[in-house]
């Protein structure tokens, strides 16, 4: 696994502050500028690659909005469903609410379609914080369904290990950044 255009483009992703939060501006975790094909591919080839170690699953689990584009493609290519925890409250009968801190905000998600025995793998964009994967964990988790894996194209924030341990479930990452000095290093 070399995912050397990932890495390139990481590195020359720009960076703004808000407040004291560094926000890397990439393709994967934004959309912004625009994802190159090169690099969708090159992400969801070792996404697949690794979920491939799983046991069987059911669905491929995405929180809104940027881990979309890769668990779409990974819900054709495995011909899998893929369900979206969203931002939006729909009101329907099963509904649950999440509470999501982030590094920059505060607000809610919102699971749907999801229910006890479902077997799922979950694949996101970014790990930064962890406030949005702790709140969906410890979510899913009460409603019972079984997580084979976490799947994070970016992590941001070097708390993988420590969610892992947290929720007892295996948190795989393609790659690790730092911001130091208005710079992105690759740590892994």
């Amino acid at each position: 696994m070399s995912l050397d255009y990932l890495k390139k483009s990481l590195k020359q992703a720009p960076i703004v502050k808000k407040g004291d939060y560094y926000y890397v501006v990439h393709p994967i975790t934004d959309g912004v500028p625009e994802i190159k094909p090169e690099l969708l591919k090159e992400v969801t080839n070792e996404i697949k690659r690794l979920i491939k170690n799983c046991g069987k699953i059911d669905k491929i689990v995405t929180m809104e909005a940027m881990g979309i584009p890769l668990a779409s493609i990974l819900a054709m290519e495995m011909n899998l469903p893929f369900n979206i925890i969203r931002k939006r409250e729909y009101g329907l009968p099963d509904e649950i609410s999440v509470g999501q801190v982030t590094g920059y905000s505060k607000s809610k998600l919102f699971i749907n379609g999801l229910k006890k025995g479902d077997t799922i793998v979950i694949v996101d964009d970014v790990l930064s914080t962890g406030g949005t994967l702790r709140a969906v964990l410890s979510a899913l988790k009460k409603i019972g369904v079984i997580i084979e894996g976490v799947f994070i194209a970016v992590d941001k924030g070097n708390c993988a290990q420590k969610i892992s341990e947290e929720f007892d479930v295996q948190i795989n990452v393609l790659v690790t950044i730092d911001v130091v000095k208005g710079d992105v290093v690759i740590k892994s």
